[in-house]
């Protein structure tokens, strides 16, 4: 299979190319067969790859093909090239798996939309950036990918580019990404430059062969890739695009926080985790800002109306999760995260996107009510979704990959009991904003009509993705479960295995009962605050502080306002003083200068013939008296 990886990224590339060609004469009929069928071709080479991978596992355990040398210039020779190891094969299994059931959920969701071939394009050259990302050998390839799908999501969230809002988050997503993009950019070529090479195999052979750990270039490395990782990733600071992102379809943004996007971060990280074992002080700073991000983010779902914003900030605090995981040196248990966290929240996402056109286009949650009966299909498959989000125990994928967290970074000699506690409130927050959800809008009174059911082809993925939020997780189990870490063993020839502190066993069959309380806790407030009506919960949110804290809440934690404050009005009013400096007057008076030439010039276009034609004479008799002068 090694000789067909190229077939991966190739196949919704081209699918791409005739779309964005030919795609205004196609019927949407073709288009759709070429959308979702170039995915769907990817998705089944991928998988038959990874069945290769797994049956018959290559010398050094992956799979290696070079296309071609990209430059070669002075001994500087990058080639386009795949490498498809453990943990490319997860990753691109996901991308492109998921990537076709949200292709497939689109080709009906999107129908008698304007720009239906445009945007599947845009989607097709998502999944084939996506899948470069995770396939690419060599860091210049891979930033072509990473580069790839921060263009992509600019299309893609501004695709209804006629309403100004819809541009305006495009554009935001776009610079706040950006800002990490140009650290990323630094730490590759501080990389290049002090290391000599670009392939990600050999920079982490060099790295560990020539810097020691804590040394100041691997730390400065390190730090410059993180923080291109937390602008793709939204971690903090650079969170604020995600849930602006939301301006998009709804299957845009399933695809943005599922499969792609938001999980270049953790792949950057984990796929480098030789550097960051390098920089304990960076790597320390990962988990920090992952617990930090994942309460914050979690407590912003509660305040939110609109459906799609809640689950943006719970992509947010899950990925925190993934990077608490990697931060305390689990990196197989961020990897399962992010699988689990494709599965529930590409389903929570299109369960989303059944309602929010059922009830034309309504996004506020308050709003809608009565759906258990009237859209069972959408309503069980939320639930399912929920249920797997918030880690229901046993029955439900998020269970097993949040608890593995949850227990290495207790049981991690890089974890802390802070860590553990900040995760462990985090799954309170969880169980309660997503059933918050679940009790106001999908068990609520009735107050809309609906005016449309989903068909098949959006009812199809809504029924797969239900089934991988619950048995996606049993890859995985426990030791009280039988201790069966396939996922684990698997991965194991890249990512190795986190250590555990002396003693630590003994504590995780109660940190796993805790865990279990944390959902329950959640749900069970939930439950109180938004079925029975509390009186002490009714009185609280209804207070002045109440009111003043949902208000911050509601906003995202005040950062947008942060940074309007501190970033953008301070540019605007340079930009403005900027335009009257020096070097702008010396550029306009030289317009005017010309102006006035022109006007002095026009003067001789009087349309009298005798006169061009003498001017002509006289011209010429001047240039034949120079020329004579001239001659020595």
């Amino acid at each position: 299979m090694s000789n067909w990886l190229w077939l991966i990224p190739a196949l919704p590339l081209a699918g791409f190319a005739l779309l964005a060609l030919a795609g205004r004469r196609l019927t949407p009929r073709g288009v759709a067969v070429i959308g979702v069928g170039s995915v769907g071709l990817a998705a089944l080479v991928a998988l038959l790859a990874c069945a290769d991978l797994v049956a018959a596992p290559p010398p050094g355990d992956a799979w290696i093909q070079e296309l071609w040398r990209w430059i070669d210039v002075a001994g500087f020779a990058p080639a386009i090239g795949l490498r498809l190891d453990p943990l490319a094969a997860v990753m691109v299994a996901v991308v492109t798996g998921v990537g076709f059931l949200i292709h497939l959920y689109s080709a009906e969701s999107m129908a008698g939309e304007e720009g239906y071939a445009r945007y599947f394009a845009y989607l097709n050259l998502f999944v084939a950036a996506m899948s470069i990302l995770v396939l690419a050998d060599n860091l210049l390839f891979l930033y072509l990918g990473w580069e790839g799908v921060g263009l992509c999501s600019y299309l893609l969230i501004g695709f209804w580019y006629r309403d100004p809002a819809n541009g305006l988050a495009a554009r935001k997503a776009f610079i706040v990404t950006r800002t990490g993009d140009v650290a990323f950019t630094l730490g590759v070529l501080l990389l290049f430059t002090r290391l000599g090479s670009l392939d990600i195999q050999t920079l982490m052979q060099e790295a560990a062969r020539q810097w020691p750990a804590g040394s100041a270039l691997a730390t400065a490395a390190a730090a410059l890739l993180l923080f291109g990782a937390l602008g793709k990733s939204a971690q903090l600071p650079l969170q604020t695009w995600l849930p602006d992102a939301m301006a998009g379809p709804t299957p845009v943004s399933a695809l943005i926080h599922a499969a792609t996007m938001v999980t270049a971060g953790v792949y950057l990280i984990a796929r480098l985790h030789v550097l960051y074992a390098l920089a304990p002080a960076v790597q320390a700073a990962v988990a920090v800002i992952g617990a930090a991000t994942l309460l914050l983010a979690g407590t912003c779902a509660l305040a939110q109306r609109d459906i799609k914003r809640v689950l943006a900030y719970s992509t947010i605090s899950q990925i925190g999760y993934m990077f608490l995981a990697l931060g305390v040196g689990a990196w197989s248990a961020a990897i399962f995260h992010f699988m689990t966290h494709a599965f529930f929240k590409a389903l929570l996402f299109l369960s989303a996107g059944a309602v929010i056109q059922a009830f034309e286009d309504e996004h506020d949650i308050f709003r809608m009510g009565g759906l258990r009966r009237r859209l069972p299909l959408a309503f069980w498959s939320f639930v399912i979704g929920a249920a797997s989000l918030a880690a229901l125990p046993l029955v439900t994928a998020g269970f097993y990959s949040k608890d593995l967290i949850l227990w290495q970074a207790w049981a991690s000699p890089l974890g802390s009991r802070w860590l553990w506690t900040a995760g462990w409130v985090g799954a309170i927050l969880t169980g309660a904003y997503i059933f918050r959800v679940v009790f106001v809008a999908f068990l609520g009174e009735s107050t809309r009509r609906i005016v449309r059911r989903p068909g098949w082809r959006m009812g199809l993925p809504l029924v797969v993705l239900s089934a991988l939020s619950v048995v996606g997780g049993l890859v995985e189990m426990p030791p009280m479960l039988g201790n069966r870490p396939l996922l684990s063993n698997f991965l194991r020839p890249v990512l190795p295995p986190v250590g555990a502190l002396p003693g630590a066993a003994g504590f995780e069959t109660a940190l796993s009962l805790l865990a279990f309380i944390a959902t329950v806790a959640g749900v069970y407030a939930a439950y109180r605050g938004y079925v029975r009506r509390a009186g002490w919960f009714v009185r609280i949110v209804g207070s002045h502080a109440g009111t003043i804290v949902n208000g911050f809440l509601l906003g995202g934690g005040g950062f947008d306002a942060l940074y309007e404050k501190l970033l953008v009005r301070p540019f605007v009013q340079l930009a403005h003083w900027d335009r009257r400096d020096f070097v702008d007057a010396a550029y306009a008076g030289l317009a005017r200068l010309c102006r006035v030439l022109y006007r002095l010039l026009s003067v001789t276009q009087n349309g009298r013939v005798r006169r061009y034609a003498a001017g002509i004479v006289v011209g010429a008799v001047a240039a034949v008296a120079i020329a004579l002068l001239e001659l020595p």
